[in-house]
């Protein structure tokens, strides 16, 4: 009688998510090019609170906004309609950013190089998004063979103007003075 051998499936242990203030998160501008940090142990915050996730979030922020236009990049912004859940697993609610990159920007490497220098830096400014607006962007081609440090200046630009619109949103109309 032959044995059979296989994958023994475990079983399923319930894993609770619990934010350890051991943990040390920082944002750190001093990163090497090839991923590390210098000189820290510590680690970059991540983008995944920030994402947005859902096709209806990205249609509710082209609805509620007007087209804004950059150099490289095209940028909608909108403020968040429902309240940002409670904070799972240690992720602060906050702002959220959306990145798209359709076939027109070339084959599946470029576009994913693409949204991979956008996330990078995306993931240096985090600090720089709008509270309480979600903001989408829509990269150009440019962006594949632009200077990293001319495109980070540029984002860093679009987040400057868009921490300016949502101010301007969020403030109350003033009354018109009569005369």
């Amino acid at each position: 009688m032959s044995r059979r051998f296989g994958r023994i499936p475990l079983p399923l242990i319930p894993v609770r998510c619990q934010f350890s203030p051991a943990l040390s998160l920082s944002i750190s501008n001093n990163r090497n090019p090839l991923g590390g940090v210098h000189g820290s142990s510590t680690r970059t915050l991540s983008m995944s609170g920030a994402r947005l996730l859902k096709h209806a979030d990205y249609q509710r922020v082209y609805a509620a906004s007007r087209k804004r236009q950059s150099a490289s990049m095209s940028w909608f912004l909108a403020p968040q309609s429902e309240p940002v859940p409670k904070p799972i697993c240690g992720l602060i609610p906050g702002p959220r950013v959306g990145l798209t990159a359709g076939k027109v920007l070339g084959k599946a490497h470029e576009r994913n190089r693409i949204k991979r220098r956008m996330r990078d830096i995306l993931r240096r400014h985090v600090d720089l998004l709008p509270v309480g607006f979600d903001l989408v962007l829509h990269p150009r081609r440019s962006v594949l063979t632009a200077e990293f440090s001319k495109l980070e200046a540029e984002v860093v630009r679009i987040l400057g103007q868009a921490n300016a619109e949502a101010a301007r949103i969020a403030q109350p109309a003033a009354p018109k003075p009569i005369v």
